[in-house]
């Protein structure tokens, strides 16, 4: 599930990406499947090697294109273990709302860029997650959590003020916004619950099929009630 639009970050042979605080891999997986160098970034050593694990069978695979390469690389977004200007692209995806200095994070990706390169970054849009933390205290206070919600203006204005210039955004993953307030309802944890568990298999009906009834549904409540903001950034060249 792609939250990064790579028609608005075009990613291929010949560039080196970053991929921010990657999580499971999800993004890193593409940029390496589309053939450019891809740098997955995490603080969770246990949680990149499950990502290395999968760089290793797309290989086995033969999903990695010639001359591409992959590699995991443990750290600490306020301080990257990057040269400066040493990545194209670079990508942020649900990263920012969990840093106390995002600021700090926003310099990072600035000094890692090289002049002319681009990045994506998402966060949890506005309304559906002021939504999910009135619903559930537990939600926002667990450890490792969201500590902040943000504006598309206040966003945008501190990009800016990293030294990025802001272009496009849009909202993503709209029909996952009511599965997350149903489980914010019933409580955040209560994966049992049948109305959660219910929309949750609907969840990954949707993945694995991707019907047009559903991208249709998709394409309308983005715009409304999409669960995350996507902004486009470039340093200046």
């Amino acid at each position: 599930m792609l939250t990064v639009d790579f028609g608005l970050l075009p990613v291929g042979p010949g560039l080196r990406v970053l991929d921010l605080g990657c999580g499971g891999g999800r993004h890193a997986f593409e940029v390496l499947r589309r053939g450019a160098d891809v740098v997955a970034f995490d603080r969770d050593a246990a949680e990149l090697a499950g990502v290395a694990d999968m760089f290793a069978a797309m290989d086995k695979a033969g999903e990695v294109p010639a001359g591409a390469a992959a590699e995991t690389v443990t750290g600490d977004a306020l301080s990257m273990p990057f040269e400066d200007a040493s990545f194209d692209r670079v990508i942020a995806a649900e990263v920012l709302e969990h840093i106390p200095d995002d600021m700090a994070a926003m310099r990072e990706v600035h000094r890692v860029l090289k002049p002319g390169g681009r990045a994506a970054v998402t966060v949890p849009s506005f309304l559906p997650e002021r939504i999910c933390w009135a619903l559930d205290e537990a939600y926002h206070t667990a450890p490792g959590g969201h500590i902040r919600i943000y504006t598309l203006a206040e966003l945008s204005a501190k990009l800016k003020s990293a030294g990025l210039e802001v272009g496009p955004h849009h909202h993503a993953h709209g029909l996952h916004t009511p599965y997350w307030w149903i489980k914010c309802a019933v409580g955040v944890g209560n994966d049992d619950h049948p109305l959660a568990r219910a929309y949750h298999d609907l969840l990954v009906w949707d993945i694995m099929k991707r019907p047009a009834l559903t991208r249709i549904a998709e394409a309308v409540l983005n715009p409304l009630i999409g669960k995350s903001v996507v902004l486009y950034v470039r340093k200046p060249a």
